[in-house]
């Protein structure tokens, strides 16, 4: 990185109230410069969103790291798991991540006990249910969210900069939304949230870091 660079701040982006809401409990104590943006729901509410905020002259070189709640797609997964993606996709191609053994990391430090899964994070329009995990599984993804993948196509589309994304399991195959116990799932996958953003600084903070 350059020296202008050396000072980015860190933009974390999610889509709901409830997701920054668990992720503001971090940011006073995060030592840096970090914004936590809510998009909206849906890959285009988050591609308008981080394109805007990045417009932004102080957010211009940030780096920009996706978060939130994510539906998994692998068996044995649980609510609460994390996700950390090595590549992010959509209908117009990949992104890859970066930094992702650092987050693997600094997030086992932060989260003790949390199992953590790393592959393909897929973007959809909708929720994700039934067949349609099994689809997305057969494709190589562990993961599905709405955002992510426009997160950081917007992010990387508007200037080269570091990007990653990491998801916390709300629901699973054996564990969908739509059955009894969804509510433990959701307390379970809020409180992952509210404990990874020194995780997510730490991240942030070797990146930036000068290259010998």
């Amino acid at each position: 990185m350059d020296r202008q660079s050396e000072s980015a701040p860190l933009l974390i982006a999610c889509a709901l109230g409830i997701e920054r809401l668990a992720l503001r409990r971090g940011v006073r104590g995060a030592g840096g410069p970090v914004t936590v943006l809510r998009t909206g729901m849906g890959p285009a509410a988050a591609e308008e969103a981080v394109t805007r905020a990045l417009a932004d002259p102080a957010l211009r070189d940030a780096v920009v790291l996706a978060t939130g709640f994510c539906a998994g797609l692998a068996p044995g997964m649980h609510p609460g798991d994390l996700v950390v993606a090595e590549e992010t996709r959509d209908p117009r191609g990949a992104t890859r991540c970066v930094g992702t053994e650092l987050l693997v990391k600094e997030l086992v430090r932060a989260v003790p006990g949390r199992t953590v899964h790393t592959g393909p994070l897929t973007g959809s329009d909708h929720v994700v249910r039934g067949h349609e995990r099994s689809d997305l599984l057969a494709t190589g993804a562990i993961a599905v969210d709405m955002e992510s993948a426009a997160t950081l196509h917007s992010a990387v589309r508007t200037g080269v900069r570091p990007v990653a994304a990491v998801r916390v399991v709300v629901d699973a195959p054996e564990h969908e939304l739509v059955r009894i116990g969804t509510l433990r799932g959701g307390i379970s996958a809020f409180r992952v949230l509210r404990s990874v953003l020194p995780a997510f600084v730490e991240w942030h903070r070797s990146l930036l870091l000068p290259r010998r």
